[in-house]
């Protein structure tokens, strides 16, 4: 039997996974962070992308965070996210509509362009499409 730790991943909306795993991998303020049991306390921000969670029997699940809080207790680690979505429920096309959009916001270079929210969307549908594609991956 694996050594493992409750997770659990919560947005407003709903409660996305709770259950025991034995690590999980998510895009932490910089850069992936690998969480195993015993890890050190931790609270830091997330950045959109994919966390990816290895259950205690093995199996993995992909879910897409849009940002939010991840806190590491001794026993328990937790994920605030602003919003969740697992993998399998993403909408590719609409994931590299929502890019492609945002591209050509910023190339048309317009006065009343909001740029930084363009590259907060550019941002956001890249990280919709690496979690996409890493789940893909997996299979």
């Amino acid at each position: 039997m694996a050594i493992t730790v409750h997770c659990d991943i919560v947005s407003a909306e709903q409660e996305i996974f709770s259950g025991s795993v034995q690590f999980l991998v998510a895009s932490g303020c910089n850069g992936d962070l690998g969480i195993m049991p015993g890890h050190a306390a931790l609270l830091t921000t997330l950045e959109a992308g994919p966390v990816r969670v290895v259950k205690e029997n093995g199996d993995e699940e992909f879910i897409f965070v849009s940002g939010g809080f991840l806190e590491i207790q001794p026993h328990r680690v937790t994920v605030l996210a602003n919003t969740a979505t697992r993998a399998r429920d993403m909408d590719e096309e609409a994931a590299l509509k929502a890019k492609e959009h945002a591209k050509s916001l910023l190339a048309e270079q317009k006065p009343d362009v909001d740029y930084t929210r363009a590259t907060a969307e550019l941002v956001e549908a890249m990280a919709r499409l690496r979690t996409i594609q890493q789940f893909r991956n997996n299979k």
